[in-house]
């Protein structure tokens, strides 16, 4: 057996999940820091490891306008949701996938799209 190098990172991307963009360090949360953002956010869970919701519309118009309405604050962000459209529902999860889990990212967007939701349900 020989000795090598570690494996490189990929650009950006520390040890242990912490993310390098613009200045900005972005590390998945701890327990207690999850446990306090749920807190503070309506209707959401941690499922699979993401954090997860779903909306309800009143038909496929409002959910639809709150995707395509959501689509634009969330392009500004460059934090993208992994989301479903049936009809009037809108499934939701958000995970940082740089840092393996969800961040502070995930509950800035989740108080956004609550926010955008609000206004159409």
């Amino acid at each position: 057996m020989c000795n090598q190098d570690p494996e490189p990172q990929p650009p950006g991307l520390a040890p242990e999940g912490l993310e390098r963009r613009n200045n900005r360090s972005m590390r998945r949360f701890s327990g207690p820091e999850l446990a306090e953002a749920l807190s503070s956010l309506s209707g959401w869970a941690v499922v699979e490891g993401k954090l997860h919701k779903e909306y309800k519309f009143a038909d496929f118009i409002h959910a639809f306008g709150f995707m395509a309405t959501a689509a634009l604050a969330i392009e500004k962000m460059n934090h993208h949701p992994e989301w479903f459209n049936v009809y009037n529902r809108v499934t939701v999860d958000l995970t940082t996938h740089d840092a393996g889990g969800i961040t502070s990212k995930d509950a800035e967007l989740a108080k956004l799209l609550d926010g955008i939701a609000g206004k159409l349900q």
